[in-house]
C-alpha cells in the first residue's frame, strides 16, 4: 500500500506540542508543514526567490519613488490620489503576475513607500501650501473680493504685487458737502453713518469684481483689471458707479428714519495705462495705482458738481463700454493736463433707459452740436425746450448761462469748444 509513496508520520494532538503558527493558521500541525513542502516540490509550485531579489526590490522602490516624488507635488489632490492609487495597483498587479510565474519578489517595502510618499505630499500640501495660500489671502483679501482671492489662490504663481504698467479703470467717489454733514452730527452718529455708507458702497465694488484701493475720508478709490485680469474692467467700473447711485437712494429711507441727512456723491471714472503694484515705505505699503490716467479720474470726480451730474466717465472708458447709454457733457481741459478730453455721463444700460430720457438725449445732442458750431440761436432753442422738461437740471442751466455769455462776448473763429478748469 505504501509502495511508491512518501509517508510522513507525525502528531496533531495539541498536548504533544507540535502545533506551529503559519500564514494560514495560528495553530497548524508541524507534520502538515512538511507535507505541504513535499507537495510543492513534487508539483513544482514552490516559488523561487532569485539571487537578484535585492536589486529588483531597490530598482522598484527607486523607479516608483522617483515617479511619485516628481509628479505628486505638481498635481491637485484628486490627481495625486489617482496617481498614487494607480501606482499601488500596478505594483501589486506586477508582483502577482511574477508570483504566478513562479518568482517571489518583495512587495511590502514598495507599497509602504508609495503610501509614505502620498501621505507626505498630502501633509505638505495641507500644512505648508495651505499656510502659503492663507498668507496670500491675507495679503490680497483686504483689497480684492473673496471670490477673486480664491481664484488667485488656485495659482498664486501667476500673481504678484510687483509694479507693472497695465490698462486699468479707476473710480473715485466723494460725498458732497461732507463738511456740512459732519458738523450737523455728533461723532458717534457720524461714525455710524459713514460705516453704513462705506459698507454699502464697498459691497457694490466687490460684487462687480473691483479692487478696493483705499478710503480717503469719505471718498472711495477703487480700480478694475488688477491683480486679476478683467477684460471688462471699464464696463464693471461703470456698472459699479450706476449701482452706487441707486444704492444711495435706497439708503434715503433708513437714513431719514434715524434723522440723518440725504447723501449725494460724485463719481469719476477713467480708463488708461497705469502703474499698479505694492507701493509705499518700509513702514506701510498699499497695493495701488498711479499715473496720469489715475489723476484724470480724480479730476473727473471733482467736476461732477460743476455739471450737476452724479457720474462722469472719460472718453476712453466710453469707447470700451458698448452697451451703456452715455450723454456727452463737454470737452474739458482739467488742471494739470494740456490735452482736452471728452467727458460723458452714463445714463444706464441699453434697454433700461426710459424713452423720455432717450428723447431728451436726442435734443441735447442737437443742442451740443449747435453750441460748438457757435449757432447760439439754435442752441438756445434746444436748451430752452430741455429746460421746460427739466427746469432744475444744472447741466442745461450751465449751457444756457454759457450761451448768454457768448452772445455778449463771442469766442471767435479759433474756439475749440473746450472748457478749461484751473482748480481740482
Amino acid at each position: 500500500a505504501l509502495k511508491g509513496k512518501i509517508v510522513i508520520i507525525g502528531t496533531t494532538t495539541p498536548g504533544l506540542m507540535d502545533l506551529r503558527a503559519t500564514p494560514v493558521a495560528t495553530t497548524y500541525p508541524g507534520v502538515e508543514i512538511h507535507a505541504n513542502l513535499i507537495a510543492g516540490m513534487l508539483d513544482g509550485s514552490i516559488r523561487l526567490k532569485p539571487a537578484y531579489v535585492l536589486g529588483a526590490e531597490v530598482l522598484m522602490i527607486g523607479l516608483c519613488g522617483l515617479l511619485l516624488a516628481l509628479l505628486l507635488p505638481l498635481f491637485s489632490p484628486m490627481k495625486a490620489t489617482l496617481l498614487a492609487g494607480g501606482t499601488f495597483v500596478v505594483v501589486t498587479g506586477l508582483n502577482l503576475f511574477l508570483w504566478q510565474s513562479g518568482l517571489l519578489l518583495p512587495l511590502a517595502s514598495t507599497l509602504l513607500m508609495i503610501v509614505a510618499l502620498y501621505a507626505l505630499s498630502m501633509s505638505w500640501g495641507y500644512f505648508v501650501e495651505s499656510r502659503s495660500k492663507r498668507q496670500f489671502t491675507e495679503l490680497f483679501g483686504q483689497y480684492v473680493p473673496p471670490e477673486l482671492v480664491d481664484e488667485m489662490a488656485r495659482d498664486p504663481e501667476r500673481y504678484s504685487m510687483e509694479g507693472r504698467n497695465q490698462e486699468l479703470t479707476v473710480l473715485f467717489s466723494d460725498v458732497r458737502s461732507f463738511t456740512t454733514i459732519s458738523e450737523g452730527l455728533d461723532p458717534k452718529e457720524l461714525t455710524q453713518l459713514m460705516n453704513e455708507y462705506l459698507g454699502a458702497m464697498t459691497t457694490i465694488v466687490r460684487n462687480n469684481r473691483g479692487t478696493l484701493d483705499k478710503y480717503i475720508g469719505d471718498a472711495i478709490m477703487a480700480f478694475w483689471g488688477a491683480p486679476v485680469a478683467d477684460a471688462e474692467h471699464a464696463r464693471n467700473a461703470v456698472r459699479t458707479a450706476l449701482d452706487m447711485q441707486r444704492e444711495l437712494r435706497r439708503l434715503d429711507e433708513p437714513f431719514k428714519a434715524r434723522g440723518w441727512p440725504m447723501l449725494h456723491i460724485g463719481v469719476g471714472i477713467n480708463t488708461g495705462t497705469m502703474t499698479v503694484g505694492d507701493m509705499g515705505s518700509p513702514v506701510r505699503k498699499a497695493y495701488t495705482v498711479m499715473g496720469d490716467a489715475v489723476n484724470l479720474g480724480s479730476r473727473l470726480e471733482g467736476i461732477t458738481k460743476q455739471y450737476g451730474v452724479g457720474i462722469i466717465a472719460g472718453e476712453t472708458t466710453r469707447a470700451l463700454v458698448k452697451d451703456v447709454v452715455f450723454r456727452e457733457l463737454d470737452r474739458v481741459r482739467v488742471k494739470g493736463k494740456d490735452e482736452p478730453v471728452a467727458i460723458y455721463e452714463p445714463l444706464g444700460f441699453s434697454g433700461e433707459v426710459a424713452p423720455e430720457r432717450m428723447e431728451a438725449l436726442k435734443l441735447w445732442q442737437h443742442a451740443l452740436r449747435y453750441y460748438r458750431a457757435q449757432d447760439w440761436d439754435q442752441a438756445d432753442v434746444q436748451i430752452y425746450n430741455l429746460l421746460r422738461q427739466e427746469p432744475d437740471c444744472r447741466l442745461y442751466q450751465l449751457y444756457a448761462e454759457r450761451i448768454a455769455h457768448y452772445r455778449q462776448a463771442p469766442p471767435g473763429e479759433g474756439w475749440d469748444g473746450v472748457t478749461t478748469f484751473d482748480t481740482k
